[in-house]
């Protein structure tokens, strides 16, 4: 185990367990994560390997006799019959017979109907209603010559979640992390590996718990397929429920006129509308309706009298285009159904608290996924649940305010997630005035991009100031990612009439207005000035050749300095600088470089090898490359240095990139760098004299 998970042990005892232990006894069961979390929860919640291999064995032996597999229905049914009782675990659904006034259960996998359920079970377990549940069953059979009467009883019943947990001992047990260890203490309880993930990817993901801890809290998340969009919503919490978009009905979401059934927001703490987008879906307009007064209002009301609720709404679609397009042709919205977009629509738009850019999330890899220790995820789930309780919106009133331009409703959407990020990550409060500050601009970010949007589709939404203030009254002006990448597309409505030409700069982003425009057909003739650059982390566009390309065109030595040219991924950007320089070289020059890095500890004689490779194959192509050690071990700054008057001062050395698909050939990050995402990092290009001889030409 690593420090973290040593840590977490030592604090939670009992509480995690090991993430890739799900794969393990998973086998063929089709059940989610917190099904099989909950049974490795009871004998696997432990750092002690022969402990954790016993508890495998016997995790494994209780599916294998008691999870119902669908084609063994049959046999489990007989041993049922032939033993006279017997437990499964199995998903779990319950109506009223109100002809024959019986509460009769349904079996998802064992195929079971009518199995005859007594009411005191209903009254502690109300999610049987609606839904299902899934549930540790002991299933008796009596046969009776009634034709009428079911052979089949549900003897017990027991819901596979926690059924306490200390909430104070939770809040001393966090105080023993930092703020980092605890982000990647989350990430890893949902199954990630947070080594993998900058900054700003791990707040994007811990975004998605919000709606498990704020009451009525409405997320919107589009992005390609593959992102993991609804896992944590089907596989997460027992207290969740995902919807196919096709599957949506106003009975089964609120009330069923007929039976006077509650639907699935009175019962379940978040309900996520899975497939949300799809500009050829006809949503029902009643149900539009229903859902714009219930995310006003928490509440609604089908002709039976004024019904409230309290479950989040999380909806959930695929784009079908990448954000440049949609922004020069429609708007970020461009792929949900055309009725969400009408002037009746809108409102369920507007009532977004938060609009999560799923583009910016990878498609998950294997690598991505953690084999390290996180909470037993229904362990999570409640301690989620009970902080719906709590209200942090006004954490941020003591060191900042919000500009007074921002509307109520954006407020609203504003102070719900800050509350939310504040509840998971600083429940026992001790955040300080600057991690309070990235949470309140990450706060604004998300609603300010649901208001961008609506406000190119319909342009009599008026224009509001994304801003906050400090204590001493200064103001703060917060932008969107896809502002800063594509400004000419984002700041325009379409068919405004703007010059496309003026426009084209925005296909490939900078980062800033003093930047010029890095498209290839600017290079030949490059304004170069001193400036500095400051790049969010998860933007794209960047290159080495739009970088640093034209400063480097014209040296015959170059010098770089940096301590982390040693591991694989670093020597190959290493190698990716070295093909800018021979893209804005001459055929006929010859360029040396020296780099000046430090010696790997444990993979030296690897890093030498390396290096020599590298070398040997400049020297086909003009480059005479050098390289050595640090000796004294003092080097930290990272920059460039030209004979030709230009030092590059780089925070981050040549290592700007997030973790890609280094090893595919067949994916665009991994042949082109502007698809990649970036880290967040920062270049200053200083003047300096020049390091010439006198008289040396310059090329």
């Amino acid at each position: 185990m690593n420090e973290l998970d040593q840590k977490i042990n030592t604090h939670f005892p009992g509480l995690v367990v090991r993430k890739d232990l799900v794969k393990t006894v998973k086998g063929n069961a089709i059940v989610p994560s917190y099904v099989l979390e909950y049974l490795l929860g009871q004998y696997c919640a432990t750092s002690d390997e022969a402990t954790i291999q016993t508890g495998i064995e016997t995790v494994k032996e209780i599916l294998r006799k008691h999870y119902v597999h669908r084609n063994e229905a049959g046999l489990v049914r007989s041993t049922i019959k032939e033993k006279g009782r017997y437990k499964v675990i199995d998903k779990v659904s319950v109506d009223l017979n109100d002809k024959a006034n019986v509460y009769e259960a349904t079996f998802e996998n064992l195929g079971l109907k009518k199995v005859l359920i007594d009411s005191g079970t209903i009254k502690k377990h109300p999610k049987l209603l609606v839904g299902g549940v899934w549930c540790i069953c002991e299933v008796e059979y009596d046969f009776t010559e009634d034709q009428n009467a079911s052979p089949w009883i549900l003897s017990s019943l027991k819901p596979i979640q926690l059924s306490h947990f200390d909430y104070d001992s939770y809040l001393e047990a966090r105080k023993q992390f930092t703020t980092e260890e605890w982000i990647d203490v989350l990430l890893q309880s949902i199954g990630l590996n947070p080594e993998v993930f900058g900054r700003r990817s791990k707040l994007i993901q811990l975004v998605r718990l919000i709606p498990f801890c704020e009451r009525n809290y409405n997320l919107l998340e589009l992005g390609p397929k593959g992102t993991g969009k609804s896992h944590i919503y089907s596989e997460f919490s027992p207290h969740a429920t995902l919807v196919s978009g096709g599957e949506a009905t106003l009975a089964k979401l609120f009330i069923n006129n007929t039976t006077g059934k509650i639907g699935l927001v009175g019962y379940w703490d978040v309900v996520a509308m899975d497939e949300f987008a799809g500009s050829n879906k006809k949503p029902d307009i009643k149900l539009i309706d229903t859902l714009k007064n219930y995310m006003a209002n928490k509440s609604f009301n089908r002709g039976t009298g004024p019904q409230g609720a309290e479950a989040s709404m999380v909806y959930i679609g695929n784009t079908s285009h990448n954000v440049a397009f949609m922004l020069k042709h429609e708007n970020l919205f461009m792929d949900l159904p055309e009725t969400y977009r009408n002037s009746d629509g809108q409102a369920i738009l507007d009532r977004m608290h938060w609009f999560l850019p799923g583009w910016e999330m990878e498609n998950l890899r294997s690598e991505m996924f953690s084999d390290g220790y996180g909470f037993v995820v229904d362990y999570l789930a409640e301690v989620l649940r009970s902080l719906r309780n709590h209200d942090y919106a006004d954490r941020y009133a003591e060191h900042f305010s919000l500009s007074s331009d921002i509307s109520t409703r954006d407020r609203d959407g504003i102070n719900k997630t800050f509350s939310g990020l504040m509840k998971i990550l600083f429940p026992h409060g001790g955040a300080s005035k600057d991690e309070i500050e990235e949470l309140l601009k990450f706060a604004i970010e998300g609603r300010k991009r649901v208001k961008d949007q609506l406000m190119r589709i319909d342009q009599t939404y008026a224009k509001v100031n994304f801003a906050y203030l400090d204590s001493s009254q200064h103001l703060y002006q917060v932008t969107t990612l896809e502002e800063q990448e594509y400004p000419h597309y984002y700041h325009r409505s379409v068919g405004d009439g703007s010059n496309e030409e003026e426009l084209i700069q925005s296909e490939i982003p900078t980062s800033s207005v003093e930047s010029p425009s890095i498209s290839p057909r600017n290079i030949a003739e490059p304004v170069l000035k001193e400036k500095h650059l400051t790049f969010q982390e998860n933007q794209k566009g960047i290159s080495f050749d739009s970088l640093f390309g034209p400063y480097l065109a014209g040296a015959n030595k170059i010098t770089i300095t940096d301590p982390y040219i040693r591991l694989f991924y670093q020597l190959r950007n290493f190698m990716e600088f070295l093909e800018t320089i021979v893209r804005h070289k001459s055929d006929d020059a010859e360029v040396e470089v020296h780099l000046i890095t430090t010696e790997d500890d444990f993979k030296g004689e690897q890093q030498r090898e390396s290096l020599d490779k590298i070398a040997e194959s400049c020297s086909a192509v003009g480059i005479n490359f050098t390289w050595e050690f640090d000796e004294t071990g003092t080097i930290h700054a990272r920059h460039i240095l030209t004979d030709h008057g230009w030092k590059i001062s780089l925070d981050r050395g040549l290592d700007i990139f997030q973790n890609y698909e280094m090893k595919e050939a067949f994916t665009f990050t991994n042949r082109m760098q502007q698809y990649r995402a970036c880290k967040a990092f920062e270049v200053t290009f200083i003047r300096c004299a020049e390091t010439r001889p006198v008289g040396e030409s310059h090329g």
